[in-house]
């Protein structure tokens, strides 16, 4: 159980890293977008991301 864990966390890691690695400029400025979000509209996209990967995993197991 905790090997499945610590691939889910290195996958996240890898996606998570890939933007600012391979595209720098354009990632400052998606989180430069992000600060001037209000905090309901990031808690809206945060459940939207939450809700596909519930699915995404619900499809794969």
């Amino acid at each position: 159980m905790a090997d499945t864990w610590l691939l889910a966390l290195g996958l996240m890691l890898i996606f998570e890293g890939l933007m600012p690695m391979l595209a720098p400029l354009r990632w400052r400025k998606l989180f430069e977008q992000l600060l001037q979000m209000q905090d309901g509209q990031i808690r809206f996209f945060g459940l939207f991301m939450v809700l596909a990967g519930l699915v995404l995993v619900w499809l794969i197991g």
